[in-house]
């Protein structure tokens, strides 16, 4: 398999931490998004929405949007689970996860943060203000529903790694990138430091990365 994608890239920094967990190799593909390789035909071939991570499957065939490959790597390769079995403990699961890749990342996702830049307008201040606001909002509204759902452990479900720490870890390097506030979500950061502490994770970190500059 080829991963398709970006050191700093939240969307692939969660493929790496689900393929590491699995234990499965691939081979690393860096698309420098900070030059707009993204946008170069030749990429628009892999995904024409010109998007980090795809995935290329052995035959040719490539996956697109973080989430979607990580069921898939679920479903094609089931050990270690990122989804519990219970199907209430799925949608929770599901619910924390989506909370950060649905509802936190899109505002601060690198296209967004360039248009405020430069159709809008705004100062490097104004655009980091904005990060963080939606950044910090959202991890607040993620720590509330981690509290009152009463159902973490060592990480989010629990003791066992699952969906929603393999996309709670990324935000939280973002986050701190553009030095977010963090000591309101004590849960949040005690699950991201857990988390840390496997190799798993360490590995899938940027700085571990061919391309992170």
């Amino acid at each position: 398999m080829k991963l398709y994608n970006a050191a700093r890239s939240s969307a692939s920094f969660r493929v790496r931490i689900a393929l590491n967990l699995k234990g499965l190799t691939y081979e690393y593909m860096p698309v420098g998004l900070l030059g707009n390789e993204q946008s170069k035909p030749e990429f628009r071939e892999l995904n024409a929405a010109e998007l980090v991570p795809v995935l290329k499957l052995d035959d040719g065939t490539t996956l697109t949007q973080s989430m979607a490959i990580i069921e898939w790597l679920d479903e094609t390769y089931p050990q270690p689970a990122p989804l519990p079995a219970d199907p209430l403990a799925r949608a929770y699961v599901r619910a924390m996860a989506l909370s950060i890749a649905c509802e936190i990342h899109p505002l601060n996702n690198l296209r967004v943060l360039r248009y405020l830049v430069r159709q809008l307008g705004a100062s490097e201040d104004a655009k980091n203000t904005w990060y963080r606001h939606w950044v910090e909002q959202g991890l607040a509204q993620l720590e509330a529903q981690l509290v009152a759902g009463g159902r973490v452990g060592r990480f989010v479900l629990g003791d066992a790694v699952t969906l929603a720490d393999v996309t709670l870890v990324p935000q939280i390097f973002n986050a701190r990138r553009f030095d977010c506030r963090l000591e309101h979500v004590p849960t949040v950061m005690r699950i991201f430091d857990a988390c840390m502490q496997l190799q798993p994770f360490e590995d899938a970190r940027p700085e571990r990365q061919v391309d992170f500059a």
